[in-house]
C-alpha cells in the first residue's frame, strides 16, 4: 500500500481506444489515478461524468485523469462512448496495480465476502510524487476534493 510521499508504483496497461497508458508517458506532468469497481454502475457514472465536466478545470491545473477499472477494455471503450468520457480508461484485469495501490480489497456485501476494487484515488505531481489519497471516496465529492488538491501542486 502506498502513502502520500511515496513514488508512485510504475505502470502500464492497456486503454480505451487501442492505447496503451505508462508512467514513463506521464513523466514531468501531474496526474489522477482513479481506481472505480465497475464501469457503466450508478457511483461509478456519477465520478466519470464529474470528471468529463471538469476537464477544463482539471486541465488548466495541468492535470491528466486516468481511470483505472478491472473491466476489459472494450467495456471500458463502450463507457466512454456512452458518456463521451474523453479522459484515459485503462483496464487492470489482473488487478497488478491495484494491488500495489491497495486498492484491490476485501469486501462484504449482503453478507458475502469477495475481494473488488476499493474507490479510490491518488494525486501524483510531476515528479511522479504521491501528493494527496482519497480511500473510500464518495462519488459525488470526488472532483472538489482533487480540484482542491490539485491547485495546490
Amino acid at each position: 500500500m502506498v502513502a502520500i510521499g511515496d513514488s508512485a508504483p510504475a505502470f502500464s496497461l492497456p486503454a480505451a481506444g487501442g492505447q496503451t497508458i505508462d508512467s514513463e508517458g506521464l513523466k514531468g506532468q501531474p496526474y489522477l489515478v482513479y481506481f472505480y469497481p465497475k464501469a457503466d454502475t450508478p457511483g461509478c457514472t456519477t465520478q466519470a461524468c464529474d470528471l468529463r465536466d471538469q476537464k477544463q478545470t482539471l486541465g488548466t491545473l495541468g492535470l491528466k485523469v486516468i481511470g483505472i477499472s478491472p473491466d476489459p477494455v472494450e467495456k471500458l471503450e463502450r463507457f466512454a462512448k456512452k458518456y463521451g468520457l474523453d479522459f484515459t480508461l485503462a483496464s487492470d484485469a489482473e488487478h497488478e496495480l491495484a494491488d500495489r495501490y491497495g486498492t484491490w480489497v476485501e469486501k462484504t456485501n449482503y453478507g458475502k465476502t469477495y475481494f473488488g476494487m476499493e474507490r479510490s484515488s491518488f494525486l501524483v505531481d510531476a515528479d511522479g510524487v504521491i501528493r494527496a489519497i482519497w480511500r473510500k471516496v464518495k462519488p459525488a465529492e470526488h472532483v472538489a476534493l482533487v480540484t482542491e488538491a490539485a491547485s495546490e501542486l
